[in-house]
């Protein structure tokens, strides 16, 4: 069965920083109306929170601190939010100003923030404004995976396939390549594809893979050729030695499936 190679976490990178690239021009022409609204937004966000910890102390229910008060009411308003920071982090280090990107990401990454969690792993796993460093990569990564974070679950499968910063246990990759395919991650449903199909860590079971690689197709963007003709053809690999009970069962798993949270 000849079937394409695995895909590595490098391709969802190259292709974020493109995306993100693309992104600059169009936000760079809302900068100037942005700083118009700030000053008017600033002030009305401040009269809100006033409002709602003065309603809550006359009514006797205000329980939470004023700080807490004053962010919610942001976010009501949409001049903050709690991940605005971890958002921040993860754009600079797209932009590749990774002294940016971990000067925000590592105080919320120690506080538990699985989004800058996924930034530092990616920082030490490509080497990138700190000494490239395979075990701390896994540790950051399993963090974040562990929070439910998709990208660093495909990340963690991808280390655990190659034996990098972790031993090489292809039970394991199958595990988070898993995970993260269940989220909807087409990169990991393409990798745990090619797991079933090869038999890496799974019994070989070729409806598992016809069916993660028919998901994997669909969900990959039609910008993205590349990996949307490898998804197809190595499910039409895979069909060529099925039944056609099989593929219709395969078909039929595909139809149903669901993403999970």
């Amino acid at each position: 069965m000849a079937l394409l190679p695995l895909f590595r976490s490098r391709t969802r990178e190259a292709e974020l920083e493109h995306r993100v690239y693309a992104l600059q021009a169009a936000l760079a022409q809302c900068k100037g109306v942005a700083r118009q609204w700030w000053s008017m937004r600033v002030r009305f966000t401040v009269a809100v929170a006033l409002v709602a910890m003065a309603a809550g102390f006359a009514l006797g229910v205000y329980r939470h601190p004023i700080k807490q008060a004053f962010v919610n009411s942001a976010v009501a308003v949409g001049l903050a939010s709690p991940a605005d920071a971890a958002a921040e982090a993860e754009t600079a280090f797209q932009k590749t100003d990774y002294a940016k990107a971990l000067k925000l990401a590592r105080p919320l990454a120690e506080d538990g923030d699985p989004r800058a969690e996924a930034v530092l792993g990616s920082a030490y796993y490509r080497g990138r404004g700190v000494p490239q460093n395979d075990s701390e990569a896994a540790k950051w990564f399993r963090l974040a995976a562990d929070k439910g974070n998709a990208a660093a679950r495909f990340t963690l499968g991808v280390m655990y396939g190659e034996g990098r910063g972790v031993p090489q246990d292809y039970a394991e990759a199958a595990r988070w390549y898993r995970r993260a395919a269940e989220q909807g991650d087409a990169q990991a449903q393409y990798n745990l594809g090619l797991a079933y199909a090869r038999g890496e860590g799974v019994t070989q079971n070729a409806v598992e893979a016809h069916m993660w690689f028919n998901l994997a197709a669909a969900r990959f963007p039609a910008s993205d050729t590349r990996n949307r003709t490898a998804a197809v053809k190595n499910r039409d690999t895979v069909a060529g030695e099925m039944s056609s009970d099989q593929l219709a069962e395969a078909q039929k798993r595909a139809r149903e499936w669901k993403p999970q949270s």
